[in-house]
This record gives C-alpha cells, sequence and structure tokens, in this order.
C-alpha cells in the first residue's frame, strides 16, 4: 500500500481507507464517512448548505446517526448527532458521494424542519432563512412542509407559527 501511495496510484482518505488517484473528483470527507457510517445521513447545516437554504459555512459536518448505532472514528470534522431510530428514515435521500458509494442526506423540507426542532443548536434565524429561500422556490408546498412536521411535536408549532408570518 505504501509504494501504491508513493508511485500516486492510490491515495490515502483516512486510517485504512485509500482511493485510486484517476477516480473522478470526490469530496474525500464525505466518502470516508460513508464508508465507515453506511447510514449516516447529512443533516441540518450540512444539508441546508447542500440544498442551497443558508449561506452559513459550516466548519464541521452535520452527520446524523440513528440513537442505536455508535459513532465512527473518522478523521474529518464531524458533528454527530443523535436522532430517533423511528424517526431516521423520514425525508432521507441519498446523495452520491463516489462511484457507487452514496451518503445519506435529509430532504429540504427534513431539514428545515429539523433546523425548527433543533433552533436551540442551530439558532432561530438559521431555521426562519432556510423557511424563507424555501418558500420562493417554485412548487414549494408548506402543506408537505407540515405534513412531515407532524413526525416532530416539537417543531411543528414554531414551523406553522413562522409559515404564518411569512406567508
Amino acid at each position: 500500500m505504501r509504494r501504491l501511495v508513493a508511485d500516486g496510484v492510490l491515495e490515502r482518505l483516512g486510517r485504512g481507507l485509500y482511493r485510486k488517484t484517476d477516480a473522478p473528483p470526490g469530496d474525500p470527507d464525505r466518502i470516508e464517512i460513508a464508508l465507515r457510517a453506511p447510514d449516516a445521513t447529512l443533516c441540518l447545516t450540512s444539508a441546508l448548505a447542500h440544498h442551497d437554504l443558508t449561506d452559513a459555512i459550516a466548519a464541521v459536518l452535520d452527520v446524523a446517526l440513528p440513537r442505536c448505532r455508535r459513532q465512527p472514528r473518522v478523521s474529518v470534522p464531524v458533528r454527530w448527532h443523535r436522532f430517533q431510530d423511528d424517526t431516521f428514515q423520514v425525508g432521507r435521500q441519498t446523495l452520491e458521494v463516489d462511484e457507487g458509494l452514496a451518503l445519506g442526506i435529509y430532504s429540504p423540507e427534513r431539514s428545515i424542519v429539523d433546523a425548527f426542532r433543533l433552533r436551540h443548536q442551530e439558532g432561530q434565524e438559521v431555521a426562519i432563512e432556510a423557511l424563507r429561500r424555501w418558500l420562493k422556490r417554485p412548487g414549494a408546498a408548506p402543506a408537505q412542509l407540515l405534513a412531515l412536521a407532524r413526525w416532530f411535536p416539537k417543531a411543528e408549532p414554531a414551523l406553522l407559527h413562522a409559515l404564518r408570518i411569512l406567508s
């Protein structure tokens, strides 16, 4: 392995993880997370930024795992979040990070609901700005957003209040 790295055939992504140097460009941080935790899901600020719902650039990746899973050791800066097992899959999509390798990411709607649900951590302004941007998009359906919010009773009242003000 050392010789392949020295010869430029492989690049080291992290402890025990290597990738061909001639592979199509990819984000090595996301690749490492996808390999070490297949059920990991980009959430909160990382998901909002991916969906262009915030201008905030986080210094670390926000990644959710089901509560029943242990967080893996990774070399990338990650802020781990533990979400309930029964709602973990709600609004979860996949994002291809390398050839044949996918990482979970929450949908724009789920990301907004999570921003409201965890506004004490993320900040009320982040949630409001994400909702404001989402409402400007063609096809944005507040009824669908509220239907998804029903899975998260703590987020629904704040989201409904914000929708009334912004609509």
